[in-house]
């Protein structure tokens, strides 16, 4: 194997290992909390409707960063064996992740930037899902991703249509 062949190999492995452990972190069991301090989500929505948007995105971008994630570990195991154009979509899983997960965190908050974060969230998973839906008629994986990024695009956009309001 020349040195560029095993470099290449190497850096998949990298990332590979880095979305495996992001994967872990990501499907681990949140710290439990007592029922008295944690509000429901129906005391959540009563307090402010618009809190079940934001609310509604974050699940679908946690939902969205778990499964890119397992298709950037699958599209890397791919690439190794020899699907060189499978390299594209290992980061473009992987990015989409992360815009995901930062997402999620600002969503659930609703923070002050989470306009812009979605909005750059949903056209990420706009172009993951675009990028798996080449090979989601063979690969069911990836097109779960594709399905995902799809769910959570439309969630975000969802969200800052109706809760989002210009400054004048």
């Amino acid at each position: 194997m020349n040195h560029t062949k095993l470099l290449g190999v190497l850096g998949l492995l990298a990332v590979s290992f880095t979305v495996a452990g992001t994967a872990v972190a990501i499907g681990g069991k949140p710290p439990t909390e007592t029922p008295a301090t944690t509000p429901t989500a129906a005391e959540d929505r009563a307090v402010d409707p618009k809190m079940s948007q934001f609310m509604d995105c974050a699940k679908a971008c946690d939902d969205c960063a778990r499964i890119c994630n397992l298709c950037a570990a699958h599209c890397t195991k791919m690439a190794v064996d020899g699907q060189k154009e499978h390299l594209t979509t290992v980061r473009t899983c992987a990015d989409c992740a992360s815009i995901c997960t930062s997402a999620s965190a600002i969503a659930i908050k609703s923070g002050p930037f989470s306009d812009l974060i979605c909005t750059a969230c949903a056209e990420a998973c706009k172009r993951c899902g675009d990028a798996c839906e080449k090979h989601a008629d063979h690969d069911p994986i990836m097109k779960q991703c594709m399905d995902e990024c799809r769910k959570c695009e439309k969630a975000c956009r969802t969200m800052m249509k109706n809760t989002i309001k210009p400054e004048k």
